[in-house]
């Protein structure tokens, strides 16, 4: 902001404090007021007054205007409105409403407002005849974004706006900070997550999206109440983080000086309530997982599990199907939605597809003609990336993800899984390499996921035994073993179903969101103190771009080898290392490691380069910034996506530890993009 810009805001914010300091010496303090008396909301008024006015109005023709010359035309209307206002005036609307004002035209003795409250807007129209000459000097007074209880009664303008006549007005509450620009709103997307406050006043459309997400949450209870499940509540801190592939956060529990972890499912808990002989139970909660963000992930969000006895993953396809049905015509009034410009039908019955069968349909490879080592030679040919540890049906879930997903548009069940993906899951009779479980893929997206649930307790503890193993092999998702869980399975649990369903994601759909940031109210964020704190630390006029060397032990730095052993230093010399900025960053899909920079080089064309250095950076603390790259390299296939660069990182040896600790080459901001390096 420049300096006559931030001086100017500095003088509002003074104004409006001396404007409170005034209300208050005057004994009108607003912030002394605990209530207010609301009879309607905007939507309300307007409702009640067309109502009203077509019941005393019935059969009152138009005015006719035929042959009257403008003049003429003009009183004519004048006069019909005159008799209509004195019709409706005889038998008012009393209305009592409260909102913040977000708009204010004084004309004189009389001026014109518009007052926001939840359902909406609506114009007041307030006058010093009527309010006196006090209260009307404070309103004329009193600034966007101030919250005032108006009292009076409706009326239609001669523009023919329904609006507001205040008879009373009260200031309940002053705004000590200047809103956006009305026309604009809130178009900073920074600003627009952190202060959601100030983007649910801004703009209506996030105001909407808010609503529509508490009314899908309100009909999943119905739909599941209809069906005789029984809402319940599990912890949130846990010793053992299990029924779900994830890294969990971890905490210590001070009181019983033990280390626990936040939740990552509702699974291994509510299945006990099964054992327990609660047979139809679902629940609505937070989970927690210590994972990257990007458009559809979030760290902490919203999942839905439930579970029924006596049923299995058939039966948890029906239950989705209607579920899914249920919602879209209750909260988008049809099956037929549409999402960022594509239709998708809800109503037609679901595509059923094996995960064999969608990669064989999707990439052309039989996965049953396979065994492990055939499955990661194919793997090698397709540059696909896996893990030491991984056997075949890890393999065919990899190749799922990068064929398949993308052309899952249309509601689609994926069923039968690898039986190495699925460690809770009961296997089928037909085939004990895949098990009875299924997700639900809608517009590319995993909506739920679904399973027969195992519970033979000798296999569980196998499969357990076999998730300890990956987890000693550096698997840092792999489940652990749940001794209680294991003794809940062996008191004996019936046949079951179960599902997850991600909220987030849901409300994504239906309420056409682009982003899970703009369905979550507050989404997360990198703190803004932790880049106060590091400028703090800096020295000189480097903008905390650079970590003073106190801070790192730099005896082991090295840059990062290029292509060892494929480059030799007068090849690495001829390299055209650039200074790029930071356009986009993203995570890469089904990728732990790989963040996807868009550069701006200074040729004026974006340059994509992909980094796995997603391990010690979050994608949104690297946009703005500017980075060291080199720009002559040939593109390279990452993931399926042209990389073409390399970003220059130093990397040191954490003492006393096998363990690196990476750090990208940043520069001050004020090289331009496509400065040479020397």
């Amino acid at each position: 902001m420049a300096n006559g810009q931030e001086q100017d805001l500095n003088q509002l914010l003074k104004v409006r404090r001396e404007k409170l300091a005034n209300l208050q010496e005057a004994g009108c303090d607003p912030f002394e007021i605990t209530k207010y008396d609301v009879t309607h909301h905007s939507d309300e008024v307007k409702a009640l007054y067309c109502a009203h006015e077509d019941e005393l109005l019935a059969g009152r023709a138009p005015v006719n205007l035929d042959g009257l010359d403008e003049q003429a035309a003009r009183e004519a209307k004048k006069a019909d409105y005159n008799e209509r206002r004195a019709i409706m005036d005889a038998k008012p609307i009393e209305v009592c409403i409260a909102g913040r004002m977000m708009f204010k035209r004084v004309m004189g003795k009389a001026s014109f407002a518009n007052i926001q409250d939840l359902k909406g807007t609506v114009q007041i129209y307030a006058s010093k005849d009527a309010l006196g000459d006090e209260l009307y000097a404070t309103f004329k007074k009193s600034d966007i974004g101030d919250i005032w209880g108006v009292k009076g009664y409706a009326f239609r303008t001669m523009t023919g706006e329904v609006s507001i006549h205040a008879e009373e007005m009260t200031l309940l509450s002053k705004s000590l900070q200047v809103l956006p620009e009305k026309f604009h709103g809130l178009t900073d997307t920074d600003t627009k997550y952190r202060q959601r406050y100030v983007d649910l006043i801004m703009n209506q459309d996030s105001k909407d999206v808010f609503i529509k997400r508490s009314q899908i949450i309100r009909e999943i209870r119905n739909f599941l109440a209809d069906r005789d499940f029984m809402e319940v509540e599990t912890p949130m801190l846990v010793s053992n983080a299990g029924g779900a592939a994830a890294r969990p956060f971890e905490t210590h529990y001070n009181a019983l000086n033990e280390d626990v972890k936040l939740r990552i499912s509702l699974e291994l808990y509510l299945k006990r309530l099964i054992v327990g002989g609660l047979e139809r139970v679902f629940e609505i909660g937070r989970v927690f997982r210590n994972e990257g963000v990007d458009t559809r992930h979030n760290p902490e969000f919203t999942l839905m599990e439930l579970y029924q006895a006596y049923t299995d993953y058939e039966g948890m396809m029906e239950l989705t199907e209607s579920m899914f049905r249920y919602l879209a015509e209750k909260v988008c009034g049809s099956t037929k939605i549409s999402y960022q410009g594509t239709e998708i039908d809800l109503g037609k019955p679901f595509e059923r597809l094996t995960m064999t069968d969608a990669v064989k349909k999707y990439a052309g490879v039989d996965f049953d003609t396979l065994d492990d080592e055939s499955a990661k030679a194919l793997a090698d040919e397709k540059g696909l990336e896996y893990e030491d540890f991984h056997k075949k049906g890890d393999i065919l879930n990899i190749f799922f993800e990068e064929y398949c997903e993308k052309n899952l548009i249309q509601p689609t069940f994926i069923m039968d899984h690898p039986i190495e993906i699925s460690p809770l899951t009961k296997k089928k009779p037909s085939d004990p390499s895949k098990v009875e479980r299924f997700e639900l893929f809608i517009n590319t997206w995993e909506m739920c996921n679904a399973y027969s649930e195992l519970n033979d307790p000798i296999d569980q503890r196998e499969r357990f035994a076999a998730q300890d193993a990956n987890a000693a092999a550096g698997d840092d998702e792999a489940e652990h073993t749940d001794e209680d869980f294991l003794n809940a399975l062996e008191i004996g649990m019936p046949p079951t179903g179960g599902i997850g369903y991600g909220i987030d994601r849901l409300v994504m759909l239906l309420t056409d969101s682009a982003a899970i940031r703009d369905v979550l109210l507050f989404p997360t964020m990198k703190s803004l103190d932790a880049d106060k704190k590091a400028k703090s630390e800096t020295s000189g006029d480097n903008n905390g771009f650079f970590t003073p060397n106190s801070k790192i032990d730099f005896s082991n730095v090295k840059v990062e080898p290029l292509f060892e052993e494929q480059v030799d230093f007068d090849t690495f010399s001829k390299s055209d290392f650039r200074a790029v900025k930071v356009k986009k960053c993203e995570a890469v899909p089904k990728s732990k490691k790989l963040l996807q920079f868009t550069l701006d080089d200074g040729t004026g064309t974006d340059r994509i380069i992909l980094s796995g250095i997603h391990e010690f950076y979050e994608p949104e603390e690297l946009v703005g910034k500017t980075l060291v790259a080199i720009t002559n390299l040939p593109p390279r296939a990452m993931m399926g996506i042209e990389s073409c660069g390399m970003l220059l990182s130093a990397v040191n040896n954490l003492k006393d530890s096998d363990g690196e600790e990476l750090h990208l080459l940043m520069v001050d901001n004020h090289i331009p993009a496509g400065a040479k390096l020397y």
